[in-house]
């Protein structure tokens, strides 16, 4: 871990989480809030699988990071939770070092959520970098994805449970799949989170560089890895589309190369920039936000997705839809004109 000269950077006064949510995030996030006594329910079956012993492992088996350990670790946690101006935690999350050569971070724990970073990581990324990854995973935490992750991971033990029923799994199943599919967005939500956090899209691509490649940022090129990118996300007839399905089935997180893209797009969007500006919502206005909003974002998001995709099952999705919508309005006014 080295350190890099400090930088002034704008404290995001009471932003809201749903001012980096991804629109697909958001509209389930939105509308599980909108159940009451959901996240309690989920809270408690949390608790019959013993969340606090999940903390005491970290606590006897790794470091935490306080003011004489890891103190710059310690640091960045709150100089983090002050740019993205965080009160609505409880209190800091603890920040834990396991030892694991694997480079990886994760946010546990629903009542009091903490962060574990692998000493990979650690090893891996300069200052700036972690201050990005504290960001992506106190993100998480603001955004309470702990929650509907504890949903995730009970419904795949069910799935698991139920996998020799030839039909009573199948809509467990459908469900699993739907959640990692939300599981996905929501790590892109807290890559948003962790560039706002660090307010440097440098960073943010470089941390991408380096868990592609392992660390070898000076054999690689920005331009030449998000093109890469790009050409991933775009390139490709209907064989590799379907691999690109299948192989993201089920998978937690969205690959390197393409977190990376579409952190990008989102710059690119000017929607980052409007946020550092102040063009962002306020938690004071989050008890508004309706389910018909956000479900209408979540789903304008997809189709501006397809529609600039050159992907061919994108392109088939996209042209489909337009001609189901032509179908259903010659349907609508033909009937409605003989009804007439």
């Amino acid at each position: 871990m080295t350190t890099q000269p400090a930088r002034q950077r704008t404290i995001l006064r009471d932003i809201s989480s749903r001012a980096w949510e991804h629109p697909a995030d958001r509209g389930a996030l939105v509308a599980l809030r909108k159940l009451k006594g959901f996240d309690a329910v989920l809270k408690a079956v949390s608790g019959l699988f013993n969340e606090r012993a999940v903390r005491l492992v970290y606590l006897g088996s790794a470091v935490r990071a306080d003011e004489r350990q890891f103190a710059t670790l310690h640091r960045l946690l709150g100089e983090v939770a002050e740019t993205l101006d965080a009160p609505d935690l409880p209190q800091l999350p603890e920040l834990y070092v396991v030892a694991d050569p694997v480079p990886g971070a994760q946010t546990l724990g629903i009542n009091e959520p903490f962060i574990v970073l692998t000493s990979g990581l650690v090893d891996l990324l300069d200052t700036e970098e972690l201050r990005f990854v504290i960001g992506h995973e106190l993100g998480h935490a603001i955004s309470g994805h702990a929650v509907y992750q504890t949903l995730l991971q009970r419904l795949i033990q069910l799935a698991g449970a139920t996998a020799f029923i030839p039909i009573g799994g199948l809509g467990v199943r459908a469900i699993v799949a739907a959640l990692h599919e939300w599981s996905r967005k929501s790590e892109l939500s807290a890559d948003r989170a962790g560039l706002l956090a660090t307010q440097d899209p440098a960073t943010a691509s470089r941390v991408h560089m380096k868990l592609a490649s392992g660390g070898r940022v000076e054999d690689l090129d920005p331009t030449a890895f998000h093109a890469q990118g790009r050409e991933y996300l775009e390139a490709g007839d209907l064989r590799d589309s379907v691999l690109k399905l299948l192989l993201i089935e089920n998978q937690t997180h969205p690959f390197a190369v393409v977190r990376a893209a579409e952190l990008r797009r989102w710059v690119d969007s000017g929607a980052y920039t409007r946020v550092l500006a102040g063009d962002r919502p306020s938690r004071s206005e989050d008890a508004a936000a309706t389910v018909s909003d956000a479900a209408r974002d979540a789903a304008r998001s997809y189709s501006e997705t397809f529609a600039q995709s050159q992907d061919a099952v994108g392109r088939l999705a996209h042209d489909l839809a337009g001609f189901l919508g032509t179908a259903k309005g010659w349907f609508d006014d033909t009937f409605r004109s003989r009804g007439a």
